[in-house]
Order: structure tokens, then sequence, then C-alpha cells
């Protein structure tokens, strides 16, 4: 067992949160392209923003509790990042938070039931199903793929590998598929042949919390 990452603390939760946040820094221009074929062509700077404002509050002050660390995640984000997403990427941390209580490491299992309850979060808010061409479309396939992954045994490095390749398969269906939440549902057919921009932030999430998972293992 010895390699293997048994528990995520805080620490590692930062450095998730930190590669989220260089690898939404990078991608700006390209999610603001997703959103700018069906949404407000604001995504990118939103998501940007709001995880700078993230980062430089963990710079201040690490909480030394989970529930602590992500809840502060989640309520940066609601006060600082316009449109959808803040609200949305906001209760994802806040309900995570709230599930995983004042500990300070999650075992694969826990991270696995924080983020169910972050993303029964996002349906509350969003009311978002599958098919609907949302962040939705990434994350509840991330969901499940962790639970099952782990319930098969894996550690949580390869279950949060396997997590964001389903997210990633998640993302890329939703290209072909016609819009119906958001702004992105105004255009009706015409968003069809694009990938929803919140699937793809939702996407690097995964892709950040894997690599976070894969180097402190």
């Amino acid at each position: 067992m010895g390699s293997m990452m048994a528990a995520i603390d805080t620490a590692a939760l930062v450095d998730w949160i930190r590669r989220f946040r260089d690898v939404i820094g990078e991608t700006r221009e390209w999610l603001t392209e997703l959103d700018s074929a069906i949404g407000d062509a604001d995504h990118g700077a939103n998501m940007a923003r709001g995880m700078d404002a993230v980062v430089a509050k963990l710079d201040s002050a690490v909480p030394p509790t989970v529930d602590e660390l992500l809840k502060t995640v989640g309520m940066t984000l609601v006060s600082s990042v316009g449109g959808a997403s803040g609200p949305l990427y906001g209760t994802l941390f806040l309900r995570m938070g709230m599930a995983a209580g004042p500990v300070d490491e999650l075992d694969a299992a826990g991270l696995a039931a924080s983020l169910r309850a972050g993303l029964d979060g996002i349906v509350a808010r969003g009311k978002a199903e599958a098919g609907d061409k949302t962040m939705f479309d990434a994350m509840a396939p991330a969901v499940d793929a962790l639970d099952a992954a782990i319930a098969g045994g894996a550690d949580l490095a390869a279950a949060t590998a396997a997590a964001a390749d389903a997210a990633a398969a998640g993302r890329d269906a939703t290209e072909p598929l016609v819009a119906r939440k958001g702004r992105a549902s105004y255009l009706g057919e015409r968003s069809a042949g694009h990938i929803d921009p919140g699937a793809a932030s939702t996407t690097l999430l995964f892709e950040a919390l894997a690599r976070a998972t894969a180097e402190s293992s």
C-alpha cells in the first residue's frame, strides 16, 4: 500500500486548487472561444478571475480543516465570479465542504461522497440533467466513475484518473448536443457542433485533481 495515496489532505487539496487555477489561466482563451460560440464569451475570463481570487485568499491563509478550506473556495468563487459559473462552482465547493466536515483529510470514499454532494448541489441550483449540454454532462460521469473505481478497489490516484477520463468523454459528448439549459439554449439548433464551456472547465477541474493525487502519492 505504501506508495498508493490513501487520503487527500488539506495540502493536497490546495495543490488541486492551484493546479486548477493554473490550467484555467492557460486555457482561458480557449474557454472564452467555446463560450463565444454558444454563450456570453466570458467563461474563461470569469473563471480565471475567480480562481485568481481563490488562490490569493489561500496565499494569505490556508484554513486548517477540509470543510473550511472548501467553503472558503466556494464563497470566494460566489463573490468574485460573474455569470452562471460562479454560483455553480461556488455551490460545488460549498457542498463539498459541508459534506466533508471538520477533518484534516479525506480518504477516497470521503472525497467521492463530497464530490457527489457537490454534484447534487449543482443539480439543485441549475436543474440540469444529462444531455442538457452543461457542466453536468462532464461532472456526473466523472463522479460516477470515481465511485465505480473506488468500489472496485482503486486507490485515489487511479480513481481520480478514471474520473478525469470520464469527464473528458462527457465533455466531448456535449459537442453534437442542442443546449436545453442556460444561455446556450437561446441558440436552439445553432448550439450543436460546439463543446460546452462549462463541461470543458469541469474536465480541467477533474484533470487537476488527478494530477494532484498522482503527485502526492
